[in-house]
């Protein structure tokens, strides 16, 4: 069974830094390619950040140059540091498997909040 559990978020001003993590089970982590997505209210959740099973990533023109995932597959978990933070970028935010479907298994999620 598949369980998704992030941490890290939080309340940051602009400019600052956030460093997200997520611990996996229930699925062969190694074999895995993951990603972060988040979901602002009103909007739909969208892939901010991906990574392949070796540890290649890929970012949307909207974080590229600001974020950067990571992985530890020693430890099933996979991370987000996420710096020079916008207010476009509050959302609460997920990681899951790359191209996830929406009724898929979830997380909670993270909550991160840019504001001054």
């Amino acid at each position: 069974q598949v369980h998704l559990l992030e941490s890290g978020g939080g309340l940051v001003q602009p400019g600052g830094s956030l460093r997200l993590s997520c611990t996996a089970s229930g699925i062969i982590f190694n074999d895995t390619p993951m990603g972060w997505y988040r979901q602002a209210p009103g909007k739909q959740r969208e892939l901010v950040a991906a990574i392949t099973i070796d540890g290649y990533a890929n970012y949307p023109d909207s974080v590229k140059g600001r974020f950067t995932i990571s992985r530890d597959n020693a430890k099933n978990m996979v991370y987000l540091q996420m710096n020079t933070l916008k207010r476009e970028d509050t959302a609460v935010y997920y990681c899951n498997r790359l191209f996830a479907a929406p009724g898929d298994y979830w997380g909670q999620g993270t909550q991160v909040t840019v504001s001054s």
